[in-house]
């Protein structure tokens, strides 16, 4: 009986560490991404490497036609059948590219928004640029009452971050924010793969090295704007080069400008339609204008993020809406962000 026993135990123990090794090779690379997670700031803020493919490849070959699409390969490719609910973008935000007083490129930018916890995002595909990138954690479901807890099952939306950026920059300086817009009439071909709003964004970080490949990118998709939300991007690379690409008339648009120096705030800029949402989105790009050319033309990092927290939009109520703020240095790829105008908490990271 003694034996008995000992062999069911043995068999028992056989069976599972065979079930625990099985769980770890399949979900190997999840377990390295999910012990990577640490909050960061208490707004709250969260930073996590991604390990293993994302498929974005793949997901370049069908792209998504709706939220239910990119919802559907998200919980099929990266979250083993964990269902994923989208969420929206909104409200205002501003962003600009310029110099500092040593010549190196940087870009500023707020996202002002409804309560926003977020994550800054390294991922290093096989086939693609490294990156760091901010994601809204609202977009993948998280709210206030339910936010990522550490390595446990609360953390496993977050592994649908690399689809959902809203800004970054690569490994050779390249720069993209996306901000809403009242407007956009965008193109559409059957014959091109259509893209959501961030999965744009993870385009250009991971396949583009500079402005000219950006637009050349995104010209051979097309973009739909998810829940309604209409958007813009302003890029920009280590060489100084920026544009804004706009979505109207039916084709995509680039505005350039002569300065030396690009804004991007929340209105239409193409042809000089200037069509905005009647709030204080001109304001905004105006207050940012003048101090970047009262410094000819350059800011200096403590000038840009003091412009920053100063610009951050607040609600009817004088409620706070600024969720973060990000300084990319493209030259020497150190990115420096700060949650609710809190500059003096500045979160850095060096993409080496």
């Amino acid at each position: 009986m003694k034996k008995i026993i000992r062999r069911a135990g043995i068999t028992l123990l056989v069976i599972c560490m065979s079930a625990i090794l099985m769980v770890i090779a399949l979900f190997f690379n999840e377990i390295r991404t999910l012990a990577t997670l640490k909050k960061v700031d208490d707004h709250p803020m969260y930073q996590m490497r991604y390990y293993g493919d994302y498929g974005f490849d793949e997901f370049l070959k069908v792209g998504v036609k709706s939220n239910s699409d990119i919802e559907d390969f998200i919980t099929k490719r990266l979250l083993k059948g964990l269902p994923i609910n989208l969420g929206v973008i909104g409200d205002g935000c501003t962003a600009f590219v310029t110099r500092n007083e040593k010549g190196e490129v940087i870009f500023g930018r707020n996202f002002d928004f409804t309560y926003a916890p977020s994550l800054q995002l390294i991922t290093e595909p096989r086939n693609g640029y490294k990156s760091i990138s901010t994601v809204n954690l609202t977009y993948a479901g998280y709210t206030e009452e339910n936010l990522p807890k550490g390595f446990s099952i609360d953390s496993f939306l977050t592994l649908a971050a690399p689809y959902l950026p809203f800004d970054g920059m690569n490994e050779k300086g390249l720069v993209i924010a996306l901000l809403a817009v009242p407007e956009a009439k965008p193109a559409y071909s059957s014959s091109k793969v259509t893209l959501n709003i961030t999965t744009a964004v993870r385009l250009i970080l991971d396949k583009a090295a500079n402005v000219d490949e950006a637009v050349e990118l995104l010209k051979q998709y097309n973009i739909y704007f998810s829940g309604g939300i209409k958007c813009h991007y302003l890029i920009a690379d280590a060489e100084g080069n920026s544009v804004l690409v706009e979505f109207w008339d039916g084709e995509l648009k680039v505005v350039t400008v002569p300065e030396n120096y690009q804004i991007a705030s929340n209105f239409v800029a193409y042809n000089g339609l200037n069509i905005g949402y009647g709030y204080d989105e001109f304001d905004r790009y105006n207050r940012v204008k003048s101090a970047i050319e009262e410094n000819n033309g350059i800011l200096t990092e403590e000038q840009a993020i003091e412009l920053l927290s100063e610009i951050g939009i607040y609600d009817e109520n004088g409620e706070n809406k600024l969720q973060w703020s990000v300084i990319y240095n493209m030259n020497n790829l150190e990115w420096k962000i700060f949650t609710e105008r809190n500059k003096n908490k500045l979160i850095s990271f060096q993409l080496k």
